[in-house]
Parts: C-alpha cells; structure tokens; sequence
C-alpha cells in the first residue's frame, strides 16, 4: 500500500497539505479508495477555499495517485496530467480539465457561467482549466470533482509519469516515455523531462514526478 501525490498550482500559490491526511484517515481508504479520494479532495477543496483570504482569490490543479495492494488509482483535476508506461507504450490514465471541451462546457453553462476565447478559451474568460481547487469567485463552475481511474499493477506496468501543464504544453506522452524508459533513476528521469520542457521553452511552471515499479517495488523521483 502507498500514496503519491502531486499538487501545483495554477497561480503560484500555495496548497494545504491537508489533502494527505484526509485520504489516509478515511474509513474507506482501503475498501473503497475512490470515495475516499473524492471525498479527500472535497475537503481539501473546502480547507483552501476558507484559509483563502487574499485577493487574488487562487487556485490549484491536481493529479494523485495512490497504489492499494495490486490497484494503481489515479486522480486529477485540472490539467496536471498523468501517464503510464506499459510494454513500452504511454497511455494516458487522466484527462485534462479544459473549458472547450463539450462536456466540460455544457456543465459550466447549465451552472449558468460562460466560456470565451481569451488567448485561450477560459471559464468566464479569466480561467484556462475548468476543474481546480480553490478559485473562489469562479467556485460555482470550476468544481473540484476528481475523475478516477483504476489500473492494475503487474509486469507490464514500468513507470508512472506525473507532471504540470509546463511539461504536456511542448512534450507529448510518447515523447515522455521515450525519454525516460531508459533511465532507471526515477529523479533523473524527472529532472530529464524538466530540462527537456526548459530546452523547448516551455512558458508554464513544470513539476515533474516519475514513479518506477520494480518487481512489486516502487520508487519515485521528483523534479
């Protein structure tokens, strides 16, 4: 059983560590992992949203994930992304929170908000993510509704990749994975996308979380 998580922000601002905390003492942690995130991140969501007292009223994205016996989960809002490497080939196991997308759009405009073209379609024309922590004043349309999903762990399973936005604007998945498949060190393999993300010039903050698993042991590097 373990956990990983990675939590950056959109603005710049710090996140509550609280979230570490909810996940592991709720009672369904191990019965039901995917309640427990989201009601994990629910509460993270509501911490932030009352220690918010600035003006800048900021945000955060988010992508965890949290391996439970053989079970790999993994959970996202925003457009902090996660993909794994299995037999040599990067899948996608979240999918990133954008306005434009038509179902994220339809629900933002249900709640009675907008999308429109800013540079980038943006959430009432200021957000370019539709699902984050925090961002109080846009709270009724940019939710925090984490989307799950479930892999299972076995051989095939090499590495796991976790990273911002400044990694995904200028590296595509098969890029990541074939620039980190033969480095066995998980924090050089990090900080090889991160130089990567930097070389291409990337304008966006990038963090960057590899996690290998060896033989039913993982290890995890950060950068």
């Amino acid at each position: 059983m373990g956990y990983l998580s990675s939590v950056i922000p959109t603005d710049g601002s710090p996140v509550s560590g609280g979230g570490l905390s909810h996940l592991l003492r709720h009672p369904k942690f191990i019965s039901d992992t995917k309640v427990a995130i989201d009601d994990a991140y629910k509460s993270t969501d509501s911490e932030f949203l009352e220690s918010d007292s600035s003006q800048n009223q900021c945000g955060s994205t988010a992508s965890t994930a949290v391996l439970v016996g053989d079970r790999l989960f993994v959970a996202n809002v925003g457009d902090s992304r996660a993909i794994i490497c299995r037999g040599g080939n990067a899948i996608a196991v979240s999918k990133d929170h954008k306005p434009d997308q038509t179902d994220e759009r339809q629900r933002i405009e249900d709640a009675g908000g907008f999308v429109m073209w800013a540079g980038t379609w943006r959430v009432g024309g200021v957000l370019a993510v539709s699902r984050a922590f925090g961002d109080k004043l846009l709270k009724q349309y940019v939710v925090v509704d984490p989307e799950i999903r479930e892999e299972v762990i076995d051989h095939s399973l090499e590495f796991l990749i976790l990273a911002s936005d400044g990694l995904w604007d200028v590296v595509t998945n098969e890029e990541a994975v074939d620039m980190t498949r033969s480095i066995h060190d998980p924090e050089e393999a990090a900080k090889k996308l991160l130089q990567e993300a930097y070389k291409r010039e990337s304008s966006d903050n990038i963090t960057c979380v590899v996690v290998r698993f060896l033989h039913g042991q993982g290890s995890s590097g950060y950068a």
